[in-house]
């Protein structure tokens, strides 16, 4: 990547308030430093109302910061003029796919950014053939979007923003409006690309069971950063996780239910297969 820094984004000292009735201010971020490296899976975690979407507003230059700054690629999201190359870099997947979807087939849709950048047509179709074929949506591009499901809508989504070859994908909560086979099929979708494709990954998420399959783990509340580490180190703190109103793993808070009973199950234990192997292995103590 030649002399690229390792850092795709840069939060520093980053804060951000609203402005309500009567010019009041509500604080949304405050003091932020963070960074997103290269090709990494960061999931951000947090209660609602903790600020997590306005972190990625700020990240897709969707908001300018009221304090602080925030550089992708080394670019100021205030420079207005090269707010199109940051979202090339960074795409954001939101909510609710239907937000997203504006054509009436889905290699229109497919095909939308690569329009507004003006692609040259023939690169265009090869674009969304490619990226169709990879997110298995070749068989559907004829399709009118509204008539899919909701996992295969935001598979759209996320192939709009493929197309156009970015750097990293910002997601908002993707999997909200999703059924649990819609949302295993979009979570085991971005894992591949990640994987794959060496995109960075930042998701936004309240659910620590979708942060599993990131590499890193932030988890904001009130507006600030509260801790970052692996998932082993942040998602089995379980006394964290509850002082925010979240809630573990499965494994997670049954392994701790079953401590609690005596039997020794290693602490940093985040998965079902890791528990199984755990209760296999050993013997409550008497």
């Amino acid at each position: 990547m030649g002399n690229l820094p390792e850092s795709l984004i840069k939060a520093r000292e980053l804060g951000y308030h609203y402005v309500g009735d009567g010019e009041n201010i509500y604080p949304a971020l405050k003091g932020i430093n963070l960074d997103v490296r290269r090709g990494e899976y960061l999931a951000v975690i947090g209660p609602n109302g903790s600020g997590k979407t306005t972190l990625l507003k700020l990240f897709n230059a969707l908001l300018d910061p009221s304090e602080g700054e925030v550089l992708v690629e080394g670019i100021s999201t205030v420079e207005h003029d090269k707010i199109p190359m940051i979202r090339q870099i960074c795409g954001m997947i939101f909510q609710n796919p239907d937000n997203q979807l504006v054509a009436t087939t889905v290699e229109e849709d497919i095909a939308f950014g690569l329009e507004n950048l003006n692609i040259p047509s023939a690169e265009i179709r090869q674009r969304v053939v490619e990226v169709a074929r990879r997110l298995r949506l070749d068989k559907l591009l004829l399709h009118p979007p509204h008539q899919l499901s909701g996992g295969e809508k935001q598979r759209v989504a996320i192939a709009g923003i493929l197309a156009m070859r970015p750097r990293c994908i910002l997601m908002d909560e993707p999997t909200a409006m999703l059924d649990p086979a819609g949302s295993k099929e979009v979570l085991q979708t971005v894992s591949d690309l990640h994987k794959n494709e060496g995109i960075a990954i930042v998701h936004i998420t309240h659910f620590p069971e979708e942060a599993v399959f990131a590499d890193r783990v932030a988890v904001v509340n009130n507006g600030c950063l509260v801790k970052e580490g692996s998932p082993e180190v942040i998602l089995t703190d379980l006394k964290l996780l509850h002082e925010f109103g979240l809630i573990g793993t499965p494994a997670v808070e049954l392994a701790a239910l079953l401590r609690n009973d005596g039997f020794k199950i290693p602490n940093e234990t985040l998965h079902n297969r890791e528990l199984v192997r755990a209760l296999c292995s050993f013997r409550p103590i008497n």
